[in-house]
C-alpha cells in the first residue's frame, strides 16, 4: 500500500506539472500554424478618439442584445434589460426616441431569488424577442425574471397594445440560453430550451397545433445551443411547386461514428417546411420535414476544424438559389482565441438533404450510413405539385412508412462544404461575435460583399471579399470597454452600420473616406465606398458622376501612376557625432518602411552601419559629414513604393552647442540643434532631447538590448532544462517505487551502521505520517560504535554531518481529536562547525542547522554535532530525535504534505 501510494504521490506530482508544461510549450510556439494567406492583419487601426461620425445611445438600461431595423420607416427597435425603445434610425443619438418600461414585478423578482437566480443577471426582465407581428404592431417576449411573458405592441404610440400573455413556449427561462425566433407570415418559429430541465427543441408555437421536434425514441436534438435561423422562400419561381423553408443554426454534441473528425461538438443546419402540419397518427404534433446536416469549417492540410457555430447571416440572392450562409465559427477550446469565416451556398445545403441518411440502431449506439431501402416519397421532402397529383396534398396525409422512417433518420450522411472548400477568413488573435454583410458595386461594375464583424471586446472590423479571400479594411474601436458585440445590422438606405452591446448602441456610417490623405492611400485602402477624385478620397455614393473616380479593389495598386503627390520636406542641421531620430509614421498596418539617401536605397541595418530603422523612423547614431544628404522615407505596400516624407540633413562640424534649458518636468537638459545658416527663417527646427549627464550611444543601447534577448534566451532555455529534470525525476520515482522510504525511528539506523544498535529497543511512534531521514554521522561516532571505518553509500558519502529530509504521507487527526498545546521552543542551536574538506567550501552555507515547516504546520529543531563535540555514543542524536518525535505526535498535520518547503 506504501508503493501504491508513493506512485499515486509520483502521478499526482506529473498532473501538476502538466499545466505548467502546456503553457510553456504554448509560449514558445502556438499549438498550429497560421495559414499566412487567411490569417489577415487589419490594415489600418482606429481608436475611438478617432472615429468621425459615430453618433451613441445609451440610457440606464444595459444588455441591448435585441434589435430590428426597419429602414422604410427610419426606425431602429431596441430590446434591452427591463426596457424596449424606438429610435430614429437615421440618428439613434437623437432625443425624438419612444421608450416601454417593462421590469419584472416584485413579486416574480422574489419567486426568481427562491428558485436559487442570480439577483444580479437573471432576475430581470431580458427583452429576447422583437419582431414585426403584422402592419400595425411588432411583438416582444422577454424573460421576465424566469416567468416568461409575451406582448403585442402598437407600432404608431410604441405603447403595449394588449396584456402579457403566457411566453414561455416562445421564450428562454434565462438571458444568456441559446434561441433564435422569427414570424414567418404571423407564424412563430422559435428554438431554444426553454425550461431549464427540458431538452432543446425547435417549435411552432402559433397557430394551433403547437408542432415540436421528437425525443423519442429517436432524440433529434442534442444538446443543441441555436445562434440563428432565417427563412428561404423556395417556392418563389419554382417548377415544382415547392414549400418554404425555415433553416435552423446551433452547435450541438456529436454522435456520428468516423475516423476522419472526432469532436464532442459540431456545427449543423436543420430545416423544416414552412407549411409541415405534423403526421395524422405517426409524428402527430411533430414535425414530418426535420432534417440536419452538418456544416465543415476546417483546413485539413493545416488541421484545422472549427466545431463551434457562434453566428450566421443569411444574403439573400436576386434568385432563392443565390441565398448565401455566412458563418463565424470557433474552436472547442476556450482558452484559445481564434476564429473562422466560412461561406456555404444554398444548392450545397440542398444537395446534402438530398443525399445519404444516417442512422442509429439503439439508444446507446453511434450514428453510421443508412444503406438500406428509402420509402417513397422520400422522407423530408416538403409537398410538391407531384405529390399534391398523388393525392397527398398535406402531411398528415404522408403514409406511416414514411413517417416512421423520418422519426428514426433525421441525420443526413453528406457534409456540407464552404465555397473552395477552406474559410474566408481565419484569425488565430481575434473571436469574432456577430456579423452583417452588405453587396455594393465597384467602379469596375463588379459586386462586391462588404463584411462587418464584431469582435468579443467592442472593436469592429471592416472587410472585403475579393476573389474567395478577404481585404481587412479597417479596426474600429467602437466602445472603450472590452465587452462583447451582441449584434451587428446594417442598412444601405442609410449607409449606416448598428452595432449593440451590453452599454449602448452605436451607429458609424459605411466609410470614413477622408481618413485617406493621397491617392494610393485611398487606393491601397480597396474599400468599394471609397475613390479618389483628383484631389482628395471620396464616398462613391455621394457623387453623381463617377466617370473620373479612381478605384482599384481586385488588386489595390493601379491608377496613380500619373498623380503626383506633395511630400513634405525637412531640413535638419545637427553636429558631428550627435545622435538624429528621422520620424517617420505609416499609416498602414500592411506597409514597411524603406529609406533612400539621395536616390539610392539605404543598405545595412547593421550594428556597426551607423543607422538603425524602426517602426517610427531612422535613427542616425554619431552623425558623421559623409552621412549628410536627402533621406527619403517610403512605405512599400502591395508592390508599390511611396514616398511619405523627405529629411534633407546636414552633419557640420562648426555648430556650437545650444545652452541648455531645465525641463519643469523630470529636470533632464533640452539641447535644441541650431537650423542651417542658410536655411529660410521659418523652416522647421526639430529638437533633440538628451539627458543629464548624457544618454550612452545608441550603439551600447543595441549590445545592451542584445545582451538582454540573448539573456532571456538563456532564462528560457534554463526553464525548459528544469522541466525536463523535474519530468526525468518523476519518471525515475515511477520506475524505482520504494526506493527512500523509511520511518522515523530507524532514521539513524539507515543512514549508520551504528544507528541500529544506538536506535536498538526504541519504540516507533507509528501513524500515516512518513518521513525519510537520511542521517551521516561524523568520524568519531564511526569509529565508537562499531570501529568500523568510513562508509559510502552510492552517492552519499559518510564523512560530513548533515541531514536529508525527505517528506512522505501526512495524516491528519479527526475533529474527535484534540491536539496537546505545542511544545517549547528548544535552546538555541551552537552553530556547525566547518565541513570537511570533501564537501567544498561552499557547502557549509547551504546546510541549515535547524530544519522547518515539517509536514507544512509544525516546526523540527534538529542538532547536529561535529567531531570534536559529539559523544562518544551515538545515543545523543538518536535520544533528542526520538525526544522531538515524543514531542509531536500528537500534532495535527496537514492532509498533504507541503513537499515544496522541506
Amino acid at each position: 500500500m506504501r508503493h501504491s501510494a508513493e506512485m499515486q504521490g509520483a502521478r499526482s506530482l506529473a498532473l501538476r506539472l502538466l499545466p505548467l508544461i502546456c503553457c510553456i510549450c504554448a509560449a514558445a510556439g502556438y499549438p498550429f500554424k497560421t495559414p499566412l494567406d487567411l490569417d489577415v492583419t487589419p490594415r489600418v487601426t482606429v481608436l475611438r478618439s478617432g472615429l468621425q461620425g459615430c453618433r451613441r445611445f445609451q440610457s440606464s438600461a444595459v444588455n441591448y442584445s435585441t434589435m430590428l431595423l426597419e429602414a422604410e420607416s427610419g426606425r431602429l427597435y431596441v430590446g434591452a434589460r427591463g426596457a424596449a425603445f424606438a429610435l430614429d434610425a437615421s440618428n439613434v443619438s437623437a432625443s425624438t426616441g419612444l421608450t416601454i418600461e417593462w421590469e419584472a414585478s416584485p413579486e416574480q423578482t422574489r419567486q426568481c431569488q427562491l428558485k436559487g437566480k442570480d439577483n444580479k443577471t437573471e432576475c430581470f426582465n431580458h427583452i429576447r424577442f422583437l419582431q414585426r407581428f403584422n402592419s400595425t404592431h411588432l411583438y416582444m417576449c422577454g424573460t421576465y425574471a424566469f416567468g416568461p411573458l409575451c406582448v403585442y405592441i402598437d407600432e404608431e404610440r410604441f405603447v403595449m397594445s394588449s396584456q402579457p400573455e403566457e411566453g414561455k413556449d416562445k421564450c428562454p427561462y434565462g438571458p444568456t440560453t441559446g434561441y433564435t425566433a422569427l414570424i414567418v407570415d404571423q407564424q412563430m418559429f422559435t428554438a431554444s430550451q426553454y425550461e431549464f430541465r427540458s431538452f432543446p427543441d425547435i417549435r411552432r408555437n402559433s397557430p394551433s397545433p403547437m408542432l415540436r421536434t421528437e425525443d423519442a425514441p429517436t432524440r433529434w436534438l442534442n444538446e443543441a445551443d441555436f445562434v440563428g435561423s432565417a427563412l428561404v422562400r423556395e417556392s418563389a419561381g419554382s417548377s415544382t411547386g415547392d414549400d418554404d423553408k425555415i433553416y435552423f443554426f446551433f452547435t450541438e454534441k456529436s454522435q456520428e461514428q468516423t475516423t476522419t473528425y472526432s469532436h464532442s461538438r459540431v456545427a449543423r443546419v436543420a430545416r423544416i417546411c414552412k407549411g409541415d402540419r405534423g403526421g395524422r397518427l405517426t409524428l402527430q404534433k411533430r414535425w414530418t420535414s426535420f432534417l440536419k446536416a452538418r456544416l465543415m469549417c476546417s483546413l485539413p492540410e493545416y488541421d484545422f476544424h472549427f466545431n463551434m457555430l457562434r453566428s450566421v447571416f443569411v444574403m439573400p440572392g436576386r434568385a432563392p438559389q443565390e441565398t448565401l450562409f455566412y458563418g463565424i465559427f470557433g474552436l472547442e477550446w476556450k482558452n484559445v482565441k481564434a476564429s473562422a469565416v466560412c461561406r456555404f451556398t444554398l444548392p450545397e445545403v440542398q444537395e446534402a438533404f438530398q443525399g445519404p441518411y444516417m442512422e442509429k440502431q439503439d439508444s446507446d449506439s453511434e450514428w453510421k450510413d443508412y444503406s438500406g431501402k428509402i420509402p417513397d416519397p422520400r422522407p423530408g421532402t416538403c409537398i410538391t405539385d407531384g405529390l399534391r397529383a398523388r393525392g397527398i396534398n398535406v402531411s398528415t396525409a404522408l403514409p406511416d412508412e414514411v413517417l416512421y422512417f423520418v422519426r428514426r433518420h433525421p441525420l443526413m450522411s453528406q457534409h456540407i462544404q464552404p465555397i473552395d472548400r477552406r474559410p474566408l477568413l481565419f484569425r488565430r488573435t481575434t473571436d469574432y461575435t456577430h456579423m452583417a454583410v452588405q453587396a455594393i458595386q465597384g467602379m469596375d461594375g463588379e459586386t462586391y460583399h462588404v463584411m462587418y464583424m464584431g469582435t468579443d471586446d467592442g472593436w469592429l472590423h471592416k472587410a472585403v471579399e475579393v476573389e474567395g479571400q478577404l481585404h481587412i479594411i479597417e479596426e474600429l474601436q467602437v466602445f472603450d470597454e472590452q465587452q462583447p458585440i451582441t449584434s451587428v445590422l446594417v442598412s444601405g438606405k442609410l449607409a449606416s452600420v448598428y452595432v449593440g452591446t451590453a452599454s449602448g448602441v452605436a451607429q458609424l456610417p459605411f466609410s470614413n473616406c477622408h481618413r485617406y490623405t493621397s491617392c494610393y492611400d485611398c487606393i491601397f485602402a480597396r474599400d468599394p465606398h471609397c475613390a479618389w477624385n483628383g484631389s482628395q478620397c471620396v464616398d462613391v455614393m455621394g457623387q453623381v458622376d463617377r466617370s473620373s473616380l479612381i478605384q482599384d479593389i481586385q488588386r489595390g495598386n493601379r491608377g496613380c501612376e500619373n498623380v503626383n503627390d506633395d511630400v513634405v520636406l525637412r531640413n535638419r542641421s545637427v553636429r558631428v557625432g550627435d545622435d538624429v531620430l528621422l520620424q517617420c509614421e505609416l499609416s498602414s498596418n500592411l506597409a514597411t518602411p524603406l529609406w533612400t539617401l539621395d536616390g539610392g536605397d539605404l543598405q545595412g541595418y547593421g550594428l556597426n552601419s551607423g543607422w538603425r530603422t524602426g517602426t517610427d523612423g531612422l535613427l542616425l547614431i554619431e552623425a558623421q559629414q559623409e552621412q549628410s544628404g536627402l533621406y527619403t522615407c517610403h512605405a512599400v505596400e502591395n508592390g508599390v513604393r511611396v514616398a511619405v516624407v523627405s529629411f534633407k540633413v546636414a552633419v557640420r562640424p562648426d555648430l556650437p552647442p545650444s545652452p541648455p534649458v531645465e525641463s519643469p518636468d523630470d529636470h533632464n537638459l533640452m539641447w535644441t540643434t541650431l537650423p542651417d545658416p542658410g536655411e529660410h527663417p521659418s523652416s522647421e527646427v526639430p529638437t533633440e532631447l538628451h539627458p543629464d549627464p548624457p544618454s550612452p550611444p545608441a550603439r551600447s543601447y543595441s549590445r545592451n538590448m542584445e545582451a538582454i534577448y540573448l539573456s532571456l534566451v538563456i532564462v528560457l532555455g534554463s526553464l525548459c532544462f528544469v522541466l525536463a529534470v523535474v519530468l526525468a525525476y518523476v519518471g525515475f520515482c515511477l520506475q524505482v517505487g520504494t526506493r527512500g522510504k523509511y520511518s522515523l525511528r530507524a532514521a539513524a539506523a539507515a543512514a549508520h551502521p551504528c544507528g541500529k544498535r544506538c536506535g536498538r529497543g526504541r519504540k516507533q511512534q507509528r501513524n500515516s505520517a512518513h518521513m525519510e531521514l537520511k542521517t551521516i554521522s561524523n568520524g568519531t561516532c564511526n569509529g565508537t560504535c562499531n570501529g568500523g571505518p568510513k562508509q559510502r553509500n552510492g552517492s552519499l558519502q559518510l564523512d560530513g554531518g548533515f541531514l536529508q529530509i525527505v517528506p512522505g504521507e501526512g495524516h491528519t487527526l479527526t475533529s474527535k481529536d484534540s491536539p496537546p498545546p505545542a511544545p517549547p521552543l528548544p535552546p538555541p542551536t551552537p552553530p556547525l562547525p566547518s565541513p570537511p574538506s570533501d564537501f567544498g567550501a561552499g557547502l557549509s552555507a547551504t546546510l541549515p542547522s535547524v530544519l522547518r515547516r515539517i509536514n507544512g504546520n509544525s516546526y523540527v529543531l534538529l542538532r547536529q554535532y561535529d567531531s570534536e563535540n559529539s559523544s562518544p555514543q551515538c545515543n545523543p542524536f538518536a535520544e533528542e530525535l526520538n525526544r522531538i518525535l515524543e514531542k509531536r505526535k500528537h500534532t495535527q498535520l496537514l492532509p498533504r504534505p507541503d513537499e515544496s518547503s522541506v
